[in-house]
């Protein structure tokens, strides 16, 4: 107790001090960066962009076989475009042409050099695949009904979400989404071999006005297709 003061005097500027404390507390955690969070990155992303139009480019690393001094790896650029649900396509310029269209109904890929079509139901193979997460998903709730979904640590200067298929017998093994922003930047696939395939975003446009027939495919004349 302070001298000639009174236990009530005391005990009002015990608290003042607490007051005090709390206060300073709660306004330095105010003053402090907002923390990175890759889950409200891609929540936002599904949220906010229903369609988008980029240019990519992609490296395959294989995994070091017997007897390689470095890994295997092939490079290749192109042209992305996908609108929800469930539409998208890669076309696919160097070092091969390669085009892949998802209708909404069917999956379709065309080997241009070979001039050879192969399609499939897109619903049997597009379930817990990387293109599930950006073009079929409408929300994280309906992302977590296929994937185990987490914030990675900010790295590159993204954002980073790590989804882990739940159905562990395919081929995926997990993927990770890097977010710049709302902006999907890099896409950083893993399968269930070893191989990696990183793909990475550049003039991304969301939102784009889309033509009516972007999504639409029909076999070229005189190609082989192939439906399995």
């Amino acid at each position: 107790m302070s001298a000639g003061a009174t236990p009530a005097a005391d005990q009002a500027l015990n608290l003042m001090r607490i007051r005090t404390l709390l206060f300073t507390a709660l306004l330095c955690w105010a003053m402090l960066p907002a923390r990175a969070d890759g889950l409200k990155a891609l929540e936002t992303f599904l949220r906010e962009s229903s369609a988008a139009r980029a240019e990519f480019t992609q490296v395959v690393t294989s995994p070091t076989r017997a007897g390689e001094a470095k890994p295997r790896q092939r490079n290749s650029n192109g042209r992305f475009v996908f609108q929800r649900p469930d539409r998208f396509r890669f076309d696919y310029l160097k070092p091969f042409e390669q085009v892949i269209v998802a209708d909404g109904r069917q999956l379709w890929l065309h080997d241009v050099d070979l001039n050879q079509v192969t399609v499939r139901a897109q619903k049997d193979v597009l379930g817990s695949t990387p293109a599930a997460i950006i073009a079929a998903a409408p929300d994280l709730a309906a992302l977590r009904g296929s994937f185990e979904l987490r914030s990675a640590p900010e790295a590159d200067g993204l954002q980073w979400v790590e989804a882990v298929p739940k159905q562990r017998d395919g081929q995926l093994r997990k993927v990770r989404l890097g977010f710049a922003g709302t902006q999907l930047s890099v896409l950083d696939i893993e399968d269930g071999l070893g191989q990696r395939s990183v793909l990475r975003f550049a003039n991304w446009q969301a939102n784009p006005a889309l033509r009516s027939d972007e999504f639409r495919f029909e076999p070229p004349a005189g190609a082989d297709v192939i439906r399995q």
